[in-house]
C-alpha cells in the first residue's frame, strides 16, 4: 500500500506499508525468546543443584514468578524511554527467567510428551499467527472475546489453586486453548498493523514489544496443550 499525504486512513487508522521485513523481526526476536527459554529450562531440569534451589526454596520460586510478572509488567515503560537494543536485550532476559520457572515442566511431564506437545504447540500457532497476518477480515471482535475468555481463565485458575479440581484443570485448559489461538490472530494482525513505522527507532522498538506479546500468547498455548496432552512421569 502506497503511503498518502496523510499517515492515516479511514476512521483515523494508520496506512499499512507492506514490509515483510517487520514481521520478520518480529519473529526472529520472538524465536530467539523461545530458544533462550528452552535452553534455560533443559539447563536447570539437567542440574540437580539448579533444581534443587528453585523447586525446593518456595521463597526463590515464588520470587521468580513475582519477578517475571514484574518485566512484563514494566517491558513497555522501559522499552519506550530505553533503545531498541536495550528493549531487546531485555526481553531476552525475561525469556530466561522465564526458562528458570519453566523447567518445571521437567519434573512433572517426560520429555517426549514435552517435545511432540511443543512441536504441535508450534504448527497450530504458526497456522493461526498466519492466518491473522494474511487475513483481511477486522479481528477485533475475537481479540476483545479471547480478553474476556482470558479474564475468565485467570479467575477460574485463582479458584482452582484453592479448590484443587482436576476436571476444573481441564476445562480451564481447553477454554485456555481457544482463548491463546483467539488472542494469536488478533495480536499478530494487531502486529501487523505496525509496519507502517518502517525501519525507525520506533519500529524496531515495536517489534520487540510484538514478539513479547506473541511469546506470550505461544507459552501459554504450549502450556494449555501440555496440561491436556502432556503424560506424566511415572517417578
Amino acid at each position: 500500500m502506497n503511503y498518502q499525504s496523510s499517515p492515516f486512513g479511514r476512521a483515523g487508522q494508520p496506512l499499512v506499508r507492506e514490509d515483510s521485513s517487520f514481521m520478520s523481526k518480529v519473529y526472529g526476536i520472538m524465536g530467539g525468546g523461545l530458544a533462550i527459554t528452552a535452553i534455560t529450562s533443559l539447563a536447570v531440569a539437567a542440574i540437580p543443584a539448579f533444581t534443587n534451589a528453585i523447586f525446593g526454596n518456595r521463597f526463590i520460586f515464588y520470587g521468580l514468578l513475582i519477578l517475571e510478572l514484574a518485566m512484563v509488567w514494566l517491558f513497555r515503560p522501559i522499552a519506550n524511554r530505553v533503545s531498541a537494543t536495550m528493549a531487546t536485550l531485555f526481553f531476552l532476559a525475561y525469556a530466561a527467567v522465564n526458562g528458570l520457572t519453566m523447567a518445571v515442566i521437567f519434573l512433572v511431564y517426560t520429555k517426549s510428551s514435552i517435545a511432540s506437545t511443543f512441536f504441535g504447540s508450534a504448527a497450530m500457532f504458526g497456522v493461526v499467527s498466519g492466518y491473522g497476518l494474511v487475513t483481511k477480515k477486522d479481528l477485533t471482535g475475537v481479540g476483545s472475546l479471547a480478553t474476556m475468555g482470558l479474564i475468565g481463565v485467570l479467575v477460574a485458575s485463582l479458584i482452582n489453586f484453592f479448590v484443587g479440581s482436576s476436571t476444573l484443570g481441564y476445562i480451564i485448559s481447553i477454554v485456555g486453548v481457544a482463548v491463546f489461538v483467539g488472542l494469536t490472530a488478533y495480536d499478530t494482525q494487531r502486529i501487523k498493523e505496525l509496519q507502517y513505522l518502517g525501519d525507525t527507532e520506533e519500529g524496531k522498538k515495536g517489534a520487540v514489544n510484538g514478539a513479547l506479546i506473541l511469546y506470550l500468547d505461544f507459552i501459554n498455548l504450549f502450556l494449555m496443550l501440555l496440561r491436556l496432552f502432556g503424560n506424566r512421569r511415572s517417578d
